[in-house]
Order: structure tokens, then C-alpha cells, then sequence
């Protein structure tokens, strides 16, 4: 394996999804996608689609943190406001993102999502850590730095 200040990540872009190699020395620098030159991280959870899901879940290399929630669930609704500020505080360590169960249930089952709010961590795609139920910020936090240790 390379050196941490050599190895270089590929990172889904949050608006166009085009991959970049970043190393991971400069992922705290504010980099830019190279397609469409705009942030890589927004501080923001990115809203996952089947046309976006395997290019941040499964071809990043950086951990992702899926919220599965729906519109319809009240405490999915009082959650995104913790997710957000979570998003905010974690990246560019992790990527946190959103996926509606409604509009993806391809996507769900393929998780066996049985109950929202749920979030999974997925390294190149494959689940690290689960867990479901509303969550204030800093508990998201802590969760998320507990799974990554």
C-alpha cells in the first residue's frame, strides 16, 4: 500500500458524479471536480439516484453514509437537519448522502432496508456499519467516527 500522503482516492463528484483522483494529502483543500471544476465537497449530503448510487457507493473509495429515509416519514423529516450538519462536520473524511426508498426501492432491497430512518457505511460498496433511528448530530457523529476507527 502507498504512503497515506501519496495514496490517491478516487472521488465521485456531488454534481455531475464524474470520478477524480484526489490524493489524500490535498482532500481537505477544497479540490474541484475536474469535469465540471466545482467543489468535490459542499459540506452537504449528496441525494443519491440509481444513475448516482455506484459511482459514490461503490467505485469512491471514500466511506459513505446513507441515509435511507422517505418524504412521508416525520422522523426521517426531523433527522435531515442533524444528517446536514453531520454532513458538514465529516466531510471530506467521509461522504454522506441521502437516498429516498420511495423513488430507489431497487436500491433498498438490495439493503435490506425494513425500517427508516436507517443508515448504512459502505467502503466500496460493501456495509461496515448499520444502524436505524432518529439521531441528533453529534450522535450521528459519534457513530460515524466509532464505525471509521
Amino acid at each position: 500500500m502507498a504512503e497515506a500522503s501519496t495514496e490517491t482516492l478516487l472521488v465521485a463528484c456531488p454534481h455531475d458524479g464524474a470520478l477524480n483522483r484526489v490524493p489524500r494529502a490535498r482532500l481537505d483543500q477544497n479540490p474541484s471536480c475536474g469535469n465540471c471544476h466545482r467543489p468535490l465537497f459542499a459540506g452537504k449530503p449528496v441525494d443519491l439516484t440509481s444513475a448516482t448510487f455506484d459511482r459514490h457507493a461503490v467505485q469512491g473509495d471514500l466511506p459513505v453514509v446513507i441515509d435511507f429515509w422517505a418524504a412521508w416519514c416525520g422522523p426521517c423529516r426531523m433527522m435531515t437537519p442533524a444528517f446536514e450538519a453531520a454532513a458538514a462536520r465529516l466531510e471530506p473524511k467521509v461522504r454522506l448522502a441521502k437516498l429516498d426508498t420511495e423513488a430507489e426501492p431497487a436500491i433498498a432491497a438490495r439493503y435490506r432496508i425494513q425500517g427508516i430512518p436507517s443508515m448504512i457505511m459502505l467502503r466500496k460498496g460493501r456495509e461496515i456499519a448499520r444502524t436505524s433511528g432518529v439521531m441528533p448530530t453529534q450522535q450521528i457523529v459519534a457513530w460515524i467516527e466509532q464505525a471509521l476507527a
